[in-house]
């Protein structure tokens, strides 16, 4: 089956937040490394907080390796011109939707406080998918949803408490799974291992697994890694998953990256 990971960071400049590599990540090492764990496709979510050119490293991605990478764009929201990014940017190579994270002093709000009710009309309007690292405000992405019904959202790394392990990084499961009960929300898998407290398969991680892909289903659930901060290989963060026993190989064929691509409109 096709191996798509739903997030990966690739960078040539700046200074990469911890917990992530602090070398540069660049496109050749990644293809080696996906071809090394039998991974087929990507989706590049650029760093542009550290890199600010990560966005152009990307589209080059794209058309240097056809086929292989996708992208989820993050385009400046506080600019003059952010409105019309969010239009004219699916014009670029490999563009198929954004990725925002709000964990700066200056953003961290936004979310909340009204700066970005802009951005889901606008997002909906191109038909572009956001992913947002939300695990602070799901409820009121709920509302998000709710009120913008062909607007699709990812909530990146199954909305985990960061920098937690084991248990303690999943706390707000049940405001996660009751998301489910809107079709235009989905869950990104992604990042698993960083959050397990026990070690390689990670088998702590099943029941939280489980919650998600009962409430979720296989078609609204996307696994990937998050690579350049995982504690193990990329190989071992294939197997963990693929080895889990409960889940039908059909499911698993959907959610390790036919589902994802359905929900992004990548044709590959």
């Amino acid at each position: 089956m096709p191996i798509i990971d739903a997030q990966i960071h690739l960078w040539r400049t700046g200074t990469a937040r911890p917990p992530h590599r602090s070398t540069p990540y660049l496109v050749e090492e990644a293809i080696r490394d996906m071809d090394d764990a039998g991974i087929d496709g990507a989706v590049i979510h650029p760093p542009a907080s550290w890199d600010p050119d990560s966005n152009e490293q990307a589209v080059e991605a794209v058309q240097a390796y056809p086929g292989r990478f996708a992208i989820l764009g993050y385009p400046p929201l506080d600019k003059p011109e952010s409105r019309t990014h969010i239009q004219d940017w699916k014009e670029r190579p490999g563009m198929l939707g954004f990725r925002f994270y709000f964990g700066q002093p200056d953003n961290r709000t936004w979310p909340m406080d009204g700066t970005l009710d802009w951005l889901w009309p606008a997002a909906e309007k191109a038909g572009m998918p956001l992913a947002l690292l939300a695990g602070d405000w799901l409820p009121l992405l709920g509302q998000i949803a709710d009120r913008h019904p062909n607007l699709k959202l990812m909530v990146d790394h199954m909305g985990a408490l960061r920098g937690a392990k084991g248990d303690a990084a999943f706390p707000d499961m049940k405001e996660l799974t009751a998301l489910a009960r809107y079709p235009n929300v989905a869950v990104k898998l992604t990042g698993g291992p960083f959050y397990a407290d026990d070690a390689y398969p990670f088998k702590n991680l099943h029941k939280h697994y489980r919650a998600m892909y009962d409430a979720f289903g296989p078609h609204r659930l996307f696994w990937g890694t998050d690579i350049t901060k995982m504690p193990c290989s990329w190989q071992q963060c294939v197997t963990h998953f693929q080895e889990i026993d409960w889940i039908p190989d059909a499911d698993k064929k959907l959610i390790m990256g036919d589902a994802l691509c359905d929900w992004i409109g990548w044709k590959r």
